[in-house]
């Protein structure tokens, strides 16, 4: 799992921060990117202020594989994603020939200066359009950055667009076992079980169903031998607590 390829996600607007809006961008992107065998390693919610993108997009893209953005790509004046990733590779904004050839066709007659504002890029060489199947106004990547739209769907379709061009790793398998036992009961153990199972990761989530309180165990790895075997152990141990535990479905 070491040697898989990394992401970080960054979610751009005020209105994530502010609670107005509820991201599900994160849920759907985590699980596409571990089917793909690439591992996301850091997700940011960042305002829409374009010193605190440019600087957290600077702090990430050196660090991983891939960087994905959503938000911050519309026509309003508010959407200073675009602005912001170019001052951060140091790069003039463009209207790029294409993504305006689209956005015409689209809109026809109401073409006007604030849908334009959708074609505008980063200048300079590395960058791509991303296509969007919702609308007409595209994504685009710029070397490892791929800067996409805050809306779910077309955040996905434009993931799913650039997902063609990611290099993979081995697919991250998870599997869960949960009981009704506390973590402190089952703390030990389960640190003993992690150590014999190196190749897996193993958390520990507590949960409240039906005012009792129990633990989920979840494991995560490539090998979906260890996962089996790790959580087969854990499953063990929590009966001879006397809980009876349920194991999930392998995902």
């Amino acid at each position: 799992m070491s040697d898989a390829p990394t992401a970080c996600l960054l979610i751009i607007g005020d209105e994530i921060l502010s609670g107005r809006t509820q991201d599900s961008n994160l849920h759907y992107i985590g699980q596409r990117l571990a089917a793909m065998g690439i591992t996301l390693k850091e997700a940011r919610i960042v305002p829409d202020v374009a010193a605190a993108i440019a600087e957290a997009l600077n702090a990430v893209r050196a660090r991983y594989t891939y960087v994905f953005t959503t938000g911050g790509i519309g026509p309003t004046h508010d959407d200073i994603t675009t602005a912001s990733v170019a001052s951060a590779f140091g790069r003039n904004v463009i209207r790029h020939p294409e993504a305006v050839r689209r956005l015409v066709a689209y809109y026809g007659r109401q073409v006007n200066e604030a849908r334009l504002k959708m074609a505008e890029v980063p200048d300079g060489p590395g960058v791509e359009l991303i296509d969007n199947r919702v609308t007409a106004a595209p994504g685009y990547r710029i070397e490892n950055v791929f800067i996409m739209a805050g809306v779910p769907s077309i955040a996905r379709a434009m993931f799913e667009a650039a997902a063609p061009s990611l290099t993979r790793g081995d697919p991250v398998y998870s599997n869960s076992v949960d009981a009704t036992v506390r973590e402190g009961d089952i703390a030990a153990e389960l640190s003993a079980i992690q150590d014999r199972y190196p190749q897996a990761s193993i958390g520990s989530y507590p949960f409240m169903r039906d005012g009792a309180l129990g633990t989920s165990i979840v494991a995560r790895s490539t090998d979906k031998a260890a996962i089996s075997a790790a959580l087969n152990e854990v499953a063990d141990m929590m009966r001879a607590k006397g809980a009876a535990p349920m194991m999930g479905e392998l995902a």
